[in-house]
């Protein structure tokens, strides 16, 4: 039997899964497309994943990979998986790919992107995809904060490595805030990100934003890791894993 390995870009609701890994007798991202697979032919023992996300947090642009024997076009293969998965989650994209690939030691980074809102209102049309926050924030100073983020730093004040004993250093190429409409958007690339690392981020960068931080908390944290940890957690509902970069 011949098979092919598949590279597909992810996207899911994360609101009603208890994260992306599989857990016994929970409803996760992997143990639903695992489920499906089977119904389709597949006789993998485990989907590899380029990124771990935690229960409630959404994705456009994951990348999942598997192998299988296939004889049908990878277009078909796409409806076949989005047949049998539930409605919260998509195939974006399916495409044949080296027998090799590793979605997640192969990415050369990745991006998050988080939601907020300042309203003193909620609005159940939105509330699933941000956070509300009130009182209102000043997005300059975000922005301004957020600079100190650029860079190789230690971030183990703001995160904590996968595994015991991992390294706590990352690489930011990009954080930044943007309007859209009535949301701000936060943007964050890296090669990689420590578990609640950008949850924490955003707590951080949010409190400086209504005052109640100093303007240069980011560095704190990042001049003295092994010191005070950031305290808070931007609820999961507001961040969604974007996009995972590869060379081409």
């Amino acid at each position: 039997m011949l098979n092919d390995r598949f590279q597909v870009q992810l996207s899911y609701d994360g609101t009603e899964f208890h994260g992306s890994q599989y857990q016994p007798e929970l409803r996760t991202v992997q143990g639903e497309l695992e489920r499906g697979l089977l119904k389709i032919g597949w006789k993998g023992k485990s989907v590899l994943f380029a990124g771990r996300t935690d229960a409630g947090v959404h994705a456009a642009g994951q990348v999942i990979a598997f192998d299988m024997d296939w004889g049908h076009t990878e277009k078909e293969l796409q409806k076949a998986i989005n047949a049998v998965t539930p409605q919260d989650i998509s195939a974006v994209k399916v495409k044949r790919t080296k027998i090799d690939f590793h979605p997640r030691y192969h990415a050369l980074s990745r991006e998050y992107q988080y939601q907020i809102i300042n309203s003193p209102t909620r609005d159940p049309l939105q509330e699933r995809y941000i956070w509300r926050v009130w009182p209102e924030t000043d997005v300059n100073l975000m922005e301004k904060a957020s600079r100190q983020l650029i860079g190789t730093h230690d971030f183990a004040a703001l995160g904590k490595p996968h595994q015991p004993g991992g390294s706590t250093i990352r690489e930011m190429s990009r954080a930044a805030w943007r309007k859209k409409g009535t949301k701000l958007v936060f943007e964050l690339e890296g090669n990689a990100f420590l578990y609640h690392m950008v949850r924490h981020i955003v707590a951080v960068l949010v409190r400086i934003g209504q005052g109640i931080e100093p303007d240069d908390m980011i560095n704190k944290y990042l001049d003295n890791p092994t010191g005070t940890e950031a305290q808070g957690l931007a609820p999961a509902r507001g961040l969604s894993l974007v996009e995972v970069k590869y060379q081409d």
